[in-house]
């Protein structure tokens, strides 16, 4: 497989509601118009793969290579829409995910949504952002399982953003909560339809064309179209496009109706341009009431007189086409139409057409994947002590990935003597951050609580200075507390602790990140619940510090302050888990190493019966 070198933009997942060569519309669109802009886009079909082998099959679709087919593999693959995955399924699913970023090695992820089957799938890619792309309004369709809509509202729930093609759409789901939300409508590939094929559908008769293309399903108005045949008797009805409805036998009586059957896109504008009237003969319904009519773009992207049922979203078209409430409104808009001279409104058509390209809808949807201005919302709080090297390395690692900007790092010096504060108030002022510099080591605790005391974030992340983060583990973590209320403190797996976060990884400094991409990739989504947390790295929400207060100051420079706040979260109603999809690299006890051996041990004990008296016999951490 050729694939197109790392670029500085996120990869895009596009999880499909169908099949990339099934009917070229908004989703095939947009990714095309994306891998055009220089990103790598990876199109998800709607159809999975039947393998008894978790997994993903490829396949290039341009010769630039950054544009790609996926079919994820699926033992006994169901209809995405019409069934809600099991929890077996989403495992195979996010596997299969998992692999293919083993594969493509993403710098970030940018995952565009337009079915809910997808959800527990595409949530799970790691330094991501979820958008959904909500195009259709699913209750409307009748193979929709109820599942698929409770789907759907976790989706707009969860997502980072949700798009709505249609103002409809918009106020449907008005009363949920969502992170952001916006309109971007349909739109035409201009250059494609505004280009008149030199060669055209025939009608060996030689009539005036009354056409359609598109779907010719549950939502096409047969009654409609059939009065439209009798009244135009003499011109041809021309139906272009699958008829899943059974309109074909319904409107046999009329020897005027010409069915096609499916097309191929590329073959579209023969039949447009044969056309002398375009048609949109929709039912009133609440799924057409939410739709705006792509064709309908692409109709007047080829200058094309336009009829069409009244429906809200035609109205931004104004006097550009002609609406109807009824069928004789339908029928004499149609002989108006075939009245005027074809070139009449054809400028004006085509330059509103030409405003309304994919480029444009691409842009504005940029605007929403890839934002500007990220807020702070994860505040990281990091404690030195001396080992310089170390701090400089963690730091390097906390600013060298695509989310440094949303987050917000306090670094709290204690007393340092090894050039450490220097460095540390030059490189707050080159990267916009906070230090406070204390003049006496105040010990672990304290120096946390000072942090914490000025975060603004609304998650708080305690890491120590002997470890170096990878991409995208901030707002992992922060997705397993988002998912999971139950969850207080959250931290990551990791090369070197003594409890069971700890896992069998061997690698050098230089090759980490792949090294520990092939372990959290394999493990999507995943965590487990370890009641003991180690303190070299834990987030937690600013409402549950709130509940649970400041560390325990109590125990000095360390130890056991971290086995203290787990059960102070405990006792707060919470449980503490561990991410399996979330690998920081830690050198273990830096700081204490400094200290002389008994003083250590002198330290251990006192702070093991402080918290014994407070929690009773302490249960070593156990690693396995």
């Amino acid at each position: 497989m050729q694939l197109l070198a790392d670029t500085q933009y996120p990869d895009y997942i596009i999880w499909g509601v169908i099949d990339w060569s099934f009917r070229h519309q908004r989703p095939q669109q947009l990714a095309q118009v994306l891998s055009a802009s220089g990103r790598r886009v990876f199109y998800v079909s709607s159809t999975l793969k039947a393998s008894n082998q978790p997994g993903f099959s490829i396949y290039p679709l341009n010769e630039r290579g950054n544009l790609f087919e996926v079919q994820l593999h699926l033992s006994d693959p169901p209809s995405i829409y019409s069934t809600v995955p099991s929890s077996i399924q989403v495992a195979q699913l996010r596997y299969g995910l998992g692999e293919l970023l083993l594969c493509t090695r993403p710098r970030a992820v940018v995952g565009i949504v337009h079915h809910p089957f997808w959800l527990d799938v595409a949530k799970a890619a790691p330094n991501s952002r979820m958008v959904y792309d909500c195009i259709d309004h699913h209750q409307g369709f009748s193979n929709t399982d109820a599942g698929i809509l409770k789907l759907e509202q976790q989706l707009v729930l969860e997502a980072q953003a949700t798009v709505f093609t249609s103002d409809r759409l918009a106020q449907q789901w008005g009363q949920t909560p969502s992170a952001q939300r916006t309109v971007i409508r349909n739109a035409a590939d201009f250059g494609f339809f505004s280009r008149r094929p030199v060669s055209l559908f025939n009608d060996p008769q030689g009539r005036k064309i009354i056409g359609y293309y598109g779907a010719i399903a549950e939502w096409f108005d047969t009654e409609l179209v059939s009065a439209i045949a009798d009244a135009f008797a003499h011109h041809l009805v021309l139906l272009v496009g699958e008829d899943t409805t059974n309109a074909r036998h319904q409107l046999r009586h009329h020897p005027n109706v010409q069915f096609t059957g499916e097309v191929s896109y590329s073959t579209l504008p023969s039949y447009l341009y044969a056309m002398d009237v375009c048609l949109l003969p929709f039912q009133v319904i609440p799924l057409t009431l939410a739709t705006n009519p792509v064709k309908v773009y692409e109709y007047l992207s080829a200058g094309k007189p336009v009829v069409a049922i009244d429906l809200p979203e035609t109205h931004q078209f104004g006097a550009l086409i002609r609406r109807a409430q009824n069928p004789a409104e339908f029928i004499d808009g149609i002989a108006h139409a075939l009245a005027e001279p074809p070139d009449e409104h054809r400028a004006a058509r085509q330059a509103f057409a030409a405003a309304q390209s994919w480029e444009q809808r691409r842009d504005a949807l940029l605007s929403v994947t890839e934002p500007q201005h990220v807020p702070r919302e994860i505040s990281v709080i990091v404690v030195t002590y001396n080992n310089l090297a170390l701090t400089q390395a963690c730091l390097a690692s906390l600013t060298a990935n695509a989310q440094a900007a949303a987050l917000e790092i306090i670094v709290v010096d204690n007393g340092s003597s090894d050039g450490t504060p220097a460095f540390l108030d030059q490189w707050a002022k080159a990267n916009g951050q906070v230090v406070i510099l204390n003049a006496d080591n105040r010990g672990f605790a304290a120096a946390n609580n000072q942090g914490l005391a000025v975060a603004t974030g609304d998650y708080f992340v305690l890491l120590n200075n002997d470890t170096q983060v990878t991409p995208g583990w901030a707002d992992t973590l922060r997705r397993h507390l988002d998912r999971n209320p139950g969850i207080g403190l959250v931290g990551p797996v990791t090369n070197n602790i003594g409890n069971q976060a700890k896992i069998d990884l061997t690698y050098s400094l230089a090759d980490m990140p792949d090294r520990a991409y092939g372990y959290t990739y394999r493990h999507l989504g995943e965590w487990f619940v370890l009641p003991t947390l180690a303190f070299f790295c834990v987030m937690l929400r600013r409402s549950t510090y709130a509940q649970v207060g400041p560390l325990d100051e109590a125990f000095g420079c360390g130890f056991f302050e971290d086995d203290d706040y787990c059960r102070r979260v405990e006792q707060a109603g919470f449980f503490n888990a561990c991410a399996r999809d979330v690998f920081i690299h830690h050198h273990l006890s830096a700081s204490f190493n400094l200290m002389d051996v008994d003083q250590r041990q002198a330290l251990f004990d006192r702070n093991k019966a402080i918290y014994e008296k407070k929690w009773g016999t302490w249960i070593p951490h156990r690693y396995g």
